[in-house]
């Protein structure tokens, strides 16, 4: 009995599926990646020396400039010299005259002075009308200027003033004028200020001294 089931078990199981030993690929077409577009970086490996010893990765705190010497293994890291800003006596500034007009200049500010004709953007000029230098010690003061005493400055813009309105009006002559100006000017960075260190100079133990024997 138990075998007649068996075998009606089985032969009913057999009209509902199809058993076969070669089952059939999953696709019906090859799988292809190519078709697949990425954006991806493409990997390359370049194999390495066995004898070679694994070097260990940089610290954060290392330096990101790296030399490779020929022969070498290991990459050295590069030896970084920090800048240093140009020493300067504390409280420089000087007096200088450019036309008719005197300004107070200190080493790397910038000035706005009247237009400098001939002077391009980016030239380097040289203004000798010192007519004083100064620091926290002590004066250079110049009669009428400071002998060997410089000022080298960089042109850096030449600009135009705001526009100045002029209006000219006379009453019952039926006379108006409207008229537009702006100024021409020159901004100058100052670089440094230098040679005045042989002239004569005021200290203020000497205004004391002074002051004493009045």
């Amino acid at each position: 009995m138990a075998t007649a089931t068996v075998s009606t078990l089985c032969a009913t199981f057999g009209t509902h599926c199809a058993i076969s030993h070669n089952p059939k690929p999953l696709f019906s077409q090859p799988f292809n990646l190519n078709r697949f577009h990425s954006n991806s970086y493409k990997l390359t490996f370049s194999p390495r020396s066995p004898l070679s010893p694994l070097s260990p990765l940089p610290k954060a705190a290392d330096s990101a400039l790296v030399q490779t010497q020929p022969g070498s293994l290991d990459p050295q890291p590069a030896q970084l010299v920090p800048v240093q800003p140009p020493s300067w006596e504390p409280g420089l500034f000087a007096v200088i005259m450019i036309g008719s007009r005197q300004y107070i200049v200190h080493p790397g500010r910038w000035i706005v002075v009247q237009r400098l004709k001939g002077a391009n953007v980016n030239d380097k000029i040289a203004l000798h009308k010192v007519l004083l230098v100064g620091t926290d010690t002590s004066c250079y003061i110049g009669k009428p200027i400071v002998t060997n005493a410089v000022v080298y400055a960089t042109v850096e813009e030449q600009g135009l003033d705001p526009k100045v309105i002029v209006f000219k009006y006379k009453k019952k002559k039926h006379y108006r004028r409207n008229i537009g100006h702006r100024q021409p000017h020159t901004r100058l960075r100052i670089n440094s200020i230098m040679g005045y260190e042989n002239y004569p100079k005021v200290t203020m133990d000497d205004i004391k001294s002074d002051d004493s024997e009045s």
